[in-house]
């Protein structure tokens, strides 16, 4: 492996999951996830972390804009969602009856 690259490892969260904001200005807020960059350990979660944009004048668009749009999240400062009770739960892995491994909440047991 060279010097500038970082070893691929397994992250909790995967597109699609409902997570809920443990820390930072979105505090609280749940949502899904949308996107997940895994060069730079960030999710980008819908409604939540919303940055103001200003756009410059276009062919499409001649006045310009400013719209509000999702920016990435440190996926430490978030939790997934447990199905069953709906809090936020830790994350583990576990063979399942098939013997691949699978992912688990950590309150409940459930397989997610």
């Amino acid at each position: 492996m060279a010097n500038n690259q970082k070893a691929s490892a397994k992250r909790h969260l995967r597109t699609g999951d409902t997570v809920k904001v443990i820390a930072g200005n979105s505090k609280g807020k749940t949502g899904k996830v949308v996107a997940v960059i895994t060069d730079k350990d960030r999710a980008v979660v819908e409604g939540v972390n919303l940055v103001t944009k200003h756009l410059k004048p276009n062919a499409q668009n001649p006045q310009g804009s400013i719209e509000k749009r999702e920016a990435g999240i440190h996926i430490s400062n978030l939790q997934v969602v447990d199905p069953k009770t709906g809090e936020a739960t830790r994350i583990g892995r576990k063979l399942n009856d098939k013997g691949k491994l699978q992912r688990y909440s950590k309150k409940s047991g459930d397989f997610i």
